[in-house]
């Protein structure tokens, strides 16, 4: 780009830069944006759509999660790229709603688009849209249902209600009252660390209604040896961070050993060194052993004469699992270990053979680690279930620390909007135009709910609106298309989904509309080689003629 100054042009920009200005730019950024929002558009509410996803290498997923739809695609486009952003946060800090965060982003877009087409300053939508987003929010807290820990029957419906849409609703009753004891197990002091205390394994080859919680933890582990004993009842485990081997002298050392006497002195003083090891454990009472490093063959000798237990090489991250399963004091020191370092379980047994099998830790007591079981037919059946899993432990979670929920259907989304219309009045000018538009975008997610579900939208958002004069829970049964009330029906939300999806959508819209400029560099392209100047066409280099006249 360049300017004139005394008849001279002044170079400000790089004409290698591609420039998007004023009402292009803006128009080039909202399409784009409702070009991502209508692509996930079709997979929110119960009946929805799925996508398949297919990567370079032709591996496929199959979902109608939001969030892993997008974070699959391959968006190049940085407004586009601003939506997967907004899926990213509301999957972060609440756990679900992703899909309904980016439709919503999506038609605060659109509206604004047609408010800049009758002459409103995007500045003053901005206005009208941060204002409207405030007074939604609190709209939504009104609306706010308290529930306590002890309701496992509300949390029961908060899981299912997440399950549901997911193509596994047949396993919704089973599926969140799974979710719900994993929750509750580790709760511990008003804190809940789903990541590090759940453990979702995939076991692909069964039905979806094997799926099973484990007060304890699975590990793709099996014993060291096929004599110790496969199955040990009321298990005494021992958690060593230390290999159980021989160490090594600090410094560079030699034995001589000159006869056979003394070759079987040597092994026999290295063998009661093991012996002594194990015997330590064995006073203990351990029956059980965990080791996070290597265990010696001649240890493994010693463990399986003594009918222990024992698997090597567990990762660090799972013996904090085992240690918060079975209450174990993880050791570093063979020898000094006491009955009171050591876990409690009902059952530790491996199933499965040899290099397939697996050792589970089953029945502790107090277990504040615990580890769920994903069974399907095939891969892709385990998948999905634990997406949906991943998102019904998160709401579960949300309801537990927050302690609120509001109804489903549609039915905050119709309340909101209808608060917002009669507070739009009372602002008047521009603005009240602005706060319009934030209310019909709230209006959105239950015209797509009716929409995905081959209802009549204009028919449900009316009947919706009349029904909401005398019963503010009123939401849409999109089996049935009638319009009844989402609190009886057992059709709720956490508090923070909705309202991390107001925030989220509102500032990445705003975001957008405050951009009146884009700058972007074209890409670098390699200048074509002549083939006859390849480095592959030459056999090897040699020393240039000199001329010797010279």
């Amino acid at each position: 780009m360049a300017g004139q100054y005394g008849g001279q042009p002044i170079i400000i920009v790089d004409s290698s830069k591609e420039r998007t200005q004023g009402k292009d730019a803006l128009s080039m950024n909202i399409n784009a944006a409702k070009a991502v929002s209508n692509i996930v558009k079709t997979t929110l509410g119960p009946k929805s759509m799925d996508k398949m996803l297919v990567n370079a290498i032709g591996d496929i997923v199959l979902t109608n999660d939001g969030a892993t739809i997008l974070k699959e695609m391959d968006i190049e486009h940085p407004t586009a790229k601003m939506m997967v952003e907004v899926a990213r946060t509301q999957e972060k800090i609440a756990g679900d709603g992703t899909t309904t965060a980016v439709v919503l982003t999506g038609a605060l877009l659109e509206n604004a688009q047609e408010l800049i087409e009758i002459g409103v300053h995007s500045t003053m939508i901005v206005k009208g849209y941060r204002s409207a987003a405030e007074m939604a929010v609190t709209l939504l807290e009104d609306l706010a249902v308290p529930v306590t820990a002890d309701d496992k029957e509300i949390l029961n419906k908060i899981a299912k209600t997440s399950i549901t849409g997911k193509a596994i609703e047949a396993y919704g009753d089973m599926l969140s009252s799974i979710c719900v004891d994993a929750i509750l197990a580790i709760w511990d002091n008003g804190t809940i660390n789903i990541d590090d205390d759940i453990l979702i394994t995939q076991d692909a080859g069964s039905r979806i209604n094997d799926t099973e919680l484990i007060k304890g933890v699975v590990l793709n582990k099996w014993r060291i040896h096929p004599n110790m004993p496969k199955k040990i009842k009321n298990a005494k485990i021992a958690l060593v961070d230390t290999p159980i081997e021989l160490g090594k002298t600090d410094n560079k050392s030699k034995v001589q050993i000159q006869s056979a006497d003394q070759m079987a002195a040597f092994v026999e003083q290295e063998e009661n060194s093991f012996k002594v090891m194990v015997d330590a454990i064995v006073q203990s009472g351990a029956n059980v052993v965990f080791c996070s490093k290597g265990i010696d063959d001649h240890a493994v000798h010693y463990l399986q004469k003594n009918n222990i237990y024992a698997t090597r090489r567990v990762k660090d991250g799972e013996m904090k699992n085992i240690s918060r399963a079975t209450g174990a004091r993880i050791i570093r020191n063979v020898h000094e270990i006491e009955a009171d370092d050591l876990g409690y379980a009902g059952l530790v047994e491996q199933e499965g053979e040899s290099e397939v099998g697996k050792t589970y830790i089953k029945e502790c007591t107090n277990a504040k680690s615990v580890t769920i079981i994903v069974r399907g037919g095939t891969e892709h059946v385990t998948e999905n279930v634990e997406r949906s899993l991943d998102d019904a432990l998160h709401v579960v979670k949300n309801v537990i620390e927050d302690g609120t929920i509001v109804s489903g259907g549609g039915a905050p989304e119709i309340e909101v909007a209808l608060g917002l219309r009669a507070h739009a009045a009372s602002v008047g000018g521009r603005e009240q135009m602005a706060i319009s538009a934030f209310a019909d975008a709230i209006e959105s997610i239950p015209k797509a709910l009716a929409e995905n579900a081959g209802h009549d939208t204009i028919n449900a958002i009316l009947n919706l609106r009349a029904a909401h004069t005398d019963m503010k829970n009123a939401g849409l049964n999109v089996f049935t298309g009638e319009i009844e009330d989402m609190l009886e029906n057992g059709i709720v939300d956490p508090l923070r989904v909705k309202i991390q999806a107001i925030k989220s959508a509102s500032e990445a819209a705003t975001m957008i509309l405050r951009v009146d400029d884009v700058l972007k560099a074209q890409r670098q392209v390699m200048a074509d080689i002549d083939p006859a100047h390849n480095i592959h066409n030459y056999d090897g280099m040699s020393a240039p003629v000199l001329d010797s006249r010279r």
